[in-house]
């Protein structure tokens, strides 16, 4: 199996996540911010990711930091739940439907940092969460995992759906792209190296 655990203390947050690559979409999550565990578990249940976080934030200054250090928290256990990516599919994209909202997202864990996110028309507000704060997650994610990251938004009016939509599709193209296929020898790079 391909785990990671990684505690990350700051004196904004203190985060613990024990990380599972190959699990069966299973996850014990708790920020402090309702919402941001709601997206946290559908991402581990569409790319059968089993996760267990906890995150002790400082949550009376906002929830920005510990949004962010929880994307960069799993993107450092996913990195290393990876290991030499010897396997890999490497690639996936996905298109996800949440009602009347459609995402597009594409995965290159590629070993470079970049995030694509075109995302319009949200709310300020889902719940008490910040809606900006997405964005905050998923770069914090692919500067420490070394993902290249497009996300892509069709179309949409609710901001729960929107942001939701975006979330099991990124759990299901990571999962996909991690995925290991036994047709591949090796490193899957014409360079050899990811």
């Amino acid at each position: 199996m391909r785990k990671a655990t990684i505690n990350r203390k700051t004196t904004e947050t203190a985060i613990t996540a024990n990380f599972s690559l190959d699990g069966q979409g299973n996850a014990q999550v708790d920020t402090g911010i309702g919402f941001f565990d709601h997206m946290l578990t559908v991402m581990t249940k569409y790319g059968l990711i089993d996760l267990t976080l906890s995150c002790d934030g400082d949550l009376e200054v906002d929830q920005h930091h510990s949004v962010e250090d929880t994307g960069i928290v799993l993107g450092q256990a996913f990195k290393e739940a990876l290991g030499d990516k010897s396997g890999i599919t490497r690639y996936a994209s996905v298109t996800t439907p949440m009602d009347e909202a459609l995402s597009f997202i594409s995965v290159d864990i590629s070993g470079r940092p970049y995030l694509v996110y075109h995302v319009d028309g949200l709310k300020d507000k889902v719940g008490t969460f910040d809606t900006e704060l997405a964005a905050e997650f998923f770069r914090g994610f692919i500067n420490h995992a070394g993902v290249t990251l497009h996300i892509n938004l069709a179309y949409g009016s609710n901001s729960h759906h929107i942001i939701e939509s975006i979330f099991k599709g990124f759990g299901r193209a990571l999962g996909h792209a991690a995925s290991l296929n036994d047709r591949i020898d090796g490193i899957p790079s014409t360079k050899g190296s990811l």
